[in-house]
């Protein structure tokens, strides 16, 4: 009874059409910028964890911005910019859907490491889904037991903003959109 449930909240929230990229070269530019800050303050934050993660991936995946919220079915939608080895090649977007004992609301930044080729091209084809979701790792709390690929990904998350109280099974998908089709 719970995944064709979840499956039909992820069809739902496909169905939204929530945009992969941004539509103006303008809003493009101030995603790019907002990613780059929030490299900087993973940076700051944990220097040691970006360096083995910065040196080691082959790209990355960052979400400066992920919203979420939920009063028993919740769900969670940020956009993206995708680096491979250091320059932008596409953008993308997280969605996740969600049931189960939530309420509240948050506001996250992500940082998904891409360890290998192969990781890379499985995130980019929409193959990750709920990988990510499971092993992601807050940059505040000191987890380095914890921080090591899994399946050739690495995802820190960091909190920004709320509040939420969840105890919730769910399914997350991305989606990548090539730089050069939107240029």
């Amino acid at each position: 009874m719970r995944t064709p449930l979840l499956a039909l909240i992820l069809i739902t929230l496909s169905a939204v059409g929530c945009a992969t990229a941004p539509q103006t070269k303008e809003e493009r530019a101030i995603l790019d910028t907002a990613a780059q800050s929030t490299l900087k303050e993973f940076k700051q934050n944990k220097p040691v964890y970006y360096k083995v993660y910065s040196d080691s991936a082959v790209g990355k995946a960052v979400f400066p911005s992920i919203g979420k919220g939920g009063y028993f079915l919740g769900g969670a939608y940020g956009q993206g910019v995708v680096y491979e080895k250091g320059k932008l090649v596409g953008y993308c977007k997280i969605e996740q859907a969600t049931i189960g004992l939530q309420f509240g609301g948050q506001a996250y930044s992500q940082i998904i490491f891409f360890q290998n080729k192969a990781a890379l091209q499985r995130f980019k084809r929409g193959e990750l889904a709920g990988a990510a979701q499971a092993s992601a790792v807050a940059v505040k709390a000191d987890a380095s037991a914890q921080a090591d690929y899994n399946n050739g990904v690495a995802v820190f998350s960091m909190d920004s903003a709320g509040l939420m109280y969840e105890a919730s099974i769910g399914g997350q998908k991305f989606s990548y959109l090539p730089k050069d089709a939107v240029d």
